[in-house]
């Protein structure tokens, strides 16, 4: 997927299968998520890429906090294009599937297949469980709520349980924590299909102070100095985080936040805890870090990420302490190894 060209991707369709007793929270907070990345999406002038939608293998159900849900589509038969496939957890200590309609939403995943790209499944909490039931994690690293891991190593132990994560990524299969992991599950993914920026500005949306990944404590480059709630700030962040390549100076971030550049300069310090111009370096250099990774040349890294040079992209890949070099992270010279 390209991040940088959305509009050229078909839209994803993202199915929440839900059951009785489904975690409100499980469900909500990345159905929210993915929201808000359209309506992102849209203030850009850009499509929607997520189609939202709950199904189930009956049309009512009733949530974990007693809440009715009627409406729910049925479990899909046939996909039209890329989609992702959500499955929630549910209250207990164990998961009960011995009631028709988890039998019903097991045997409907035995019959998906499962490809990168395609077809994906996100589980969130003890929705690894119904996953495991149907055979989908077999020969998969997946992750559950702490409760629930040794229930999973049981149910299939062919699966490679994975402890004190907050979300583990084996594609066609992500899987997370639980509870409030699931948003940060579904934010990584967001970051990849529509950019770390947008990701961060819905993060940042939702107060969500720090973003975790697949290997916690990491903390996107996108959402670093941002753990304040200054509003001017924000969109002077915003705006940069967008476009790191455009030609940014402290007077032009400051007609951003409708201030004078000395003030704005102090705003950074005491809000953010750094001085424009630095902030602006990690982003271009994180930027950089995400070009390389995409297979583009230390030179057209550079070019993309806004640094004037080769040069001044390795010094900043100094200065803020990344290990090896530009070089090093290159296709060429990974090929080499």
């Amino acid at each position: 997927m390209d991040p940088q060209h959305p509009g050229q991707q078909q839209p994803i369709r993202v199915v929440f299968a839900l059951l009785d007793g489904s975690l409100v929270l499980d469900w909500a907070g990345p159905a929210e998520a993915l929201r808000i990345a359209n309506q992102f999406l849209r203030e850009r002038g850009q499509p929607e890429r997520f189609v939202v939608e709950f199904a189930g293998p009956d049309p009512v159900a009733v949530s974990s906090v007693g809440v009715q849900l009627s409406g729910l589509a049925p479990l899909p038969t046939q996909w039209d294009g890329p989609a992702w496939v959500v499955l929630v957890g549910q209250p207990g200590r164990t998961i009960n599937v011995e009631g028709n309609t988890s039998r019903q939403l097991i045997h409907w995943l035995r019959g998906q297949r499962f490809v990168p790209g395609q077809l994906e499944l996100l589980t969130i909490c003890a929705g690894s469980l119904l996953a495991a039931h149907a055979g989908v994690l077999t020969g998969r690293r997946a992750t559950t709520h702490h409760h629930h891991l040794q229930e999973l190593r049981d149910t299939d132990a062919r699966c490679d349980v994975v402890a004190n994560r907050v979300f583990v990524l084996d594609p066609p299969i992500y899987s997370s924590a639980g509870v409030t992991t699931g948003i940060d599950l579904v934010l990584h993914r967001i970051g990849e299909v529509c950019g770390e920026a947008l990701a961060a500005q819905v993060a940042q949306t939702m107060v969500v102070a720090q973003r975790r990944g697949p290997h916690d404590p990491e903390l996107s480059p996108f959402l670093a100095y941002r753990n304040h709630l200054h509003a001017a700030l924000h969109r002077v962040q915003d705006a940069v985080s967008e476009m790191p390549q455009h030609d940014w100076n402290v007077p032009r971030m400051a007609e951003v936040a409708h201030t004078s550049p000395r003030h704005l300069t102090r705003l950074f310090v005491e809000h953010a805890g750094v001085a424009p111009l630095a902030y602006l370096r990690r982003l271009r250099l994180a930027s950089a870090q995400l070009a390389l990774q995409a297979g583009a040349s230390v030179t057209r890294a550079a070019e993309m990420s806004g640094f004037g040079s080769d040069t001044q992209l390795r010094r900043a890949w100094r200065q803020f302490g990344l290990d090896g070099s530009p070089s090093a992270a290159a296709p060429s010279a990974r090929a080499q190894v």
